[in-house]
């Protein structure tokens, strides 16, 4: 039967460097690093403005970067974890650039530090407009030489499968549907590690690829884990509106640091109305005010102006951008970039300590599918794969010390239904999606937000997802809008419950 010392469910960054760092510590240990489609797509690879870190000390400082961060998260940081974060940041830098990690520097061979929005320095080390690509690459080229570490292509990860002895849980293993041989299988592990990604799927404009499906947030939920702060999803203002495309090509939060205005029909900038720091603003700041004025205005987009920047200098810094938006009939030198806000980043998640552990102690989350306490409210442009680096580190020092103390069950489980049906439900799927993030994009943009009806909407939907299956038939796209159902009712749930308290807190005033 199949087994690995430890599991790594997702192949982005955090749990790259998890495979990467652990694998060196341990090169006793095997690992499995299982992924529902190719290992390179991932949230990670469209990652355009780069890594927040503290690289000099003159003008900018740790205090300077944590202060950012607090102010972002709108007091719901946890203060220990944002100084435990930024303090390290140098340090998981420094081991990057030990495996290649290219980062642009000026012409004085000094590091070209980005600004963006909410942040009080520059500080963004980034590779071009294509940052979270070249982190990437560089991880898996390593992780490919690495003679303890498998990576398992298109293996979609149903569940995991949970032992209780003694009044203690572990997680004993998980199963997992094979796409190439179309069975479904069980594998037994030692430690599971959660690095799925995001949920913006859930919503009609989004920035995040297919597989965002909160596919990790299910499976921890199902497990009995804590969730925390699903209601915080964060909404990146500048995504290229291209009607009902998803996901939405992203317009990096650089290009607004680089100078970049946005502006509204009538080619006013607007943004100063709502807050002083204009175009660098935080993200959530920015996004509602471009809601706001495009309901004002009943366009659907707003603008971003980018003529009166230099050219050359804009194609240096923005490639991919560029490359892009001319490959749609948009000259960033000449013409208006229509933007709206999109579902960007999960700041809430997983609930996990200093370490990425959860509530079951060998059953790990770190990456977007986890709660660690840096993002509060609102996540701090280029954070995230800071965060990623620092937590996967933490798993691993932490996953080197106890291990130990887990053994492989003795239970081997035989999947009940081995073979996937074959049946062409696709389509019936794609249009129960699609329902879905009609329910879950309205719920977010309307000023009365009632759970209640939506939370009823989205059981029914549930029903009808059921209907759409025969009795022992089990389907890929039933596993994977069943994930979105149950993450969208924990969002729902988590909106209600922060609107309910802030009712009692009104009424105690």
């Amino acid at each position: 039967m199949l087994k690995t010392d430890i599991l790594i469910i997702g192949s982005g960054i955090s749990g790259l460097f998890f495979a990467m760092k652990i694998a060196k510590k341990r090169p006793d240990l095997s690992l499995v690093i299982m992924t529902k489609e190719t290992a390179k797509n991932t949230n990670t690879r469209f990652a355009q403005g780069g890594i927040a870190v503290v690289t000099e000390n003159l003008t900018d400082s740790f205090a300077q970067h944590i202060n950012d961060t607090l102010q972002a998260g709108d007091g719901h940081c946890d203060e220990n974890i944002v100084k435990m974060v930024i303090e390290q940041a140098p340090a998981r830098l420094r081991e990057l650039l030990e495996i290649g990690t290219l980062f642009d520097k000026n012409e004085k061979g000094q590091w070209d530090l980005g600004l963006e929005g909410g942040h009080s320095q520059h500080r963004i080390l980034h590779h071009k407009d294509s940052s979270g690509l070249e982190i990437e690459e560089k991880l898996l080229k390593i992780i490919k030489k690495t003679p303890n570490v498998e990576i398992w292509e298109n293996h979609q990860v149903i569940d995991l499968n949970t032992e209780t002895k003694k009044d203690k849980t572990t997680c004993t293993g998980a199963f997992f549907y094979d796409k190439k041989h179309n069975r479904i299988k069980y594998i037994r592990t030692r430690t599971v590690i959660l690095s799925t990604g995001g949920c913006g799927q859930l919503f009609e404009n989004t920035t995040n690829p297919k597989i965002a499906t909160g596919d990790g947030i299910a499976m921890a939920a199902h497990a009995g884990v804590a969730i925390e702060d699903m209601q915080y999803i964060q909404f990146h203002p500048t995504a290229l509106y291209a009607g009902k495309e998803n996901p939405l090509f992203l317009i990096s939060e650089a290009v607004r640091g680089f100078g970049a205005h946005i502006v509204n029909e009538d080619q006013k900038r607007f943004l100063f109305k709502y807050d002083l720091r204009g175009e660098l603003a935080t993200r959530d700041i920015i996004s509602r005010a471009i809601s706001k004025e495009i309901q004002n205005s009943s366009k659907n987009h707003v603008y971003l102006d980018c003529r009166h920047l230099d050219a050359d200098s804009f194609h240096a810094h923005f490639p991919v951008i560029t490359s892009h938006c001319k490959s749609v009939g948009i000259d960033p030198e000449k013409d208006l970039i229509p933007i709206v806000p999109a579902a960007h980043y999960q700041c809430g998640g997983i609930k996990v300590d200093q370490n990425g552990s959860t509530t079951i102690p060998n059953l790990y989350a770190i990456g977007e599918c986890a709660r660690t306490g840096l993002h509060g409210k609102n996540r701090l442009a280029s954070n995230s794969l800071l965060e990623a680096l620092v937590f996967a580190h933490q798993a691993a020092a932490n996953v080197d010390k106890t291990i130990s103390k887990f053994i492989f069950s003795t239970k081997i489980l035989i999947p009940k239904f081995p073979k996937v049906q074959q049946t062409n439900d696709y389509y019936a799927f794609a249009i129960l999606k699609q329902e879905l993030q009609n329910v879950i994009t309205a719920f977010y943009t309307s000023n009365d937000r009632d759970a209640d009806l939506a939370f009823e909407k989205i059981k029914m939907l549930n029903n009808t997802a059921i209907s759409q299956i025969e009795a022992h038939e089990i389907t890929i796209p039933f596993i994977e809008f069943s994930n979105m159902l149950a993450t969208a009712l924990i969002i729902i749930k988590q909106c209600k419950e922060e609107n309910n308290n802030r009712t009692r807190s009104r009424a105690n005033i």
